[in-house]
């Protein structure tokens, strides 16, 4: 009886490994593909690199050439800002899987602006020749013109005046970018309104330059909105002559820009470490498919299945226990890390705010009449508008009847100036300072909480 009951255990196993290579045998390149892109998506890059390369070799296997240079296109994309060498390699062999099996010429256009991007790079780190990166884009951007692939027209446009910036050839940039945006679609505008403004900025044409950032939404985008105000705090200081303290901005920016790589580190290795639970997940409900066979067949597998279940659940509460515990840790992490660089960008308002001709006149003042001349306060605005958001560009267009003399009342307030320096601005007591704060909070901002400030409710605009 022990025998029997031992042989049909075997034969039990049997089956399950058979059904295991079954399954193995059933990969195919374009589920590994889908694998692939969905852990780049979560910023795992080493685990989206190794499934890339699987997915090169079963796609070669099977001949399937779309998935084959596919693969290759998004292994030099994951590869392009650690290897941009590399990058160009891949890209190359991309390229010429598709020239030997040719399917959707978007694709085609795609592969070329690709290769030319990274061929820019190389040239650009190593100081080469940027002839081979424009080549691969010309020849992109004449097919994407004569199919009138708009959206590839605006994309290999971009990519030109990019190499041109990087080429020092602004004018040449700015002429490029200038077509591009005739022809941007909604998700490529970002990219082209970025290199357009860029170019504005090298050529020192300042007020084009800013009228363009403050066309960019980061929407949700961190890292482009650092973009966006490291720069329009670049035009300020530009314009007040403060090249030193612009050099200070860069590599303040650097750290912020070093911080928030090192959370899509943290970000990755999060990712790997739950990819790892849910493939020991998958293998228990592969081991309990198994025990449900066996279950038909013997009393001692239903046994066994009954304790491999509750030790499994027992686990997976455990793993879920974790993974609640690291990401609330990962979510503390990141709170921290934007709450240090929102610090950094304080630092500088105020720092720009310091330096200001306007705000050392009232902060010498004393006790003295103060008298600012419309230039003065166009100027004090337009400094505020530049580091801040355009907080009061907003609060323009939000209340439309609004005074000037409230304007510039907040305009005071929002600079932190005392009440008896805003009473020497306009010739009144403190007490009247305080009484016109409260009128403007109530007529203007709709705020009866008396434990509410003008001061907060600027803040929150």
């Amino acid at each position: 009886m022990f025998t029997r009951s031992l042989y049909i255990l075997i034969g039990v196993l049997m089956m399950a490994c058979s059904q295991e290579s079954e399954d193995r045998s059933q990969e195919t390149g374009v589920r590994i593909l889908e694998e692939a892109e969905a852990a780049l998506a979560n910023d795992s890059i080493r685990q989206g690199e190794t499934l890339l390369r699987k997915t090169i070799q079963l796609s070669e296997a099977s001949e399937d050439w779309h998935t084959y240079y596919i693969a290759y296109q998004r292994l030099a994309e994951a590869l392009s800002q650690s290897n941009p060498e590399e990058a160009l390699r891949l890209m190359k062999k991309a390229l010429t899987v598709y020239e030997q099996h040719p399917d959707d010429e978007r694709n085609y256009v795609m592969l070329l602006d690709y290769a030319g991007t990274y061929a820019a790079q190389v040239a650009f780190t190593t100081e080469g020749s940027f002839d081979e990166a424009l080549d691969y884009i010309n020849r992109a951007y004449g097919i994407a013109k004569k199919s009138q692939m708009t959206d590839l027209m605006c994309q290999t446009l971009t990519s030109l005046a990019n190499i041109a910036w990087a080429n020092e050839d602004y004018r040449r940039a700015l002429d490029y970018a200038h077509q591009a945006e005739s022809t941007a679609t909604t998700d490529l505008r970002s990219a082209t309104l970025q290199v357009l403004a860029r170019s504005y900025l090298s050529l020192n044409m300042l007020d084009s330059a800013e009228t363009i950032y403050r066309q960019i939404d980061p929407g949700n985008d961190i890292h482009l909105g650092y973009i966006v105000q490291s720069n329009l705090a670049k035009i300020a200081l530009r314009r007040m002559g403060a090249t030193q303290v612009e050099d200070s901005v860069d590599e303040a920016f650097d750290q912020i820009e070093d911080i928030y790589y090192k959370a899509l580190e943290q970000k990755d290795q999060y990712y790997q470490e739950t990819l790892r639970q849910e493939m020991e997940n998958q293998q228990l409900e592969y081991r309990s498919k198994m025990y449900g066979r066996t279950l038909q067949i013997v009393i001692i597998a239903s046994v066994i299945i009954l304790l491999a279940t509750v030790l499994a659940l027992r686990y997976r509460i455990r793993l879920q226990e974790q993974e609640k515990r690291r990401l609330r840790e990962e979510t503390e992490h990141q709170k921290t890390l934007l709450h240090q660089a929102n610090e950094v960008v304080a630092f500088l308002q105020n720092f720009i705010l310091e330096r200001t001709e306007v705000l050392k006149k009232l902060n010498q003042s004393g006790d003295s009449l103060i008298y600012l001349s419309p230039h003065e306060w166009s100027e004090i605005e337009r400094t505020l508008n530049a580091i801040d958001s355009n907080r009061f560009a907003k609060i323009r267009e939000q209340y439309p009847t609004m005074q000037e003399d409230d304007i510039r009342l907040c305009i005071l307030t929002r600079l932190g100036l005392s009440n008896r320096i805003i009473g020497n601005i306009y010739c009144i007591t403190v007490s009247a300072v305080q009484h016109r704060k409260l009128k403007l909070k109530k007529d203007v901002f709709g705020e009866s909480n008396p434990n509410v400030t003008l001061e907060q409710i600027l803040n929150s605009k």
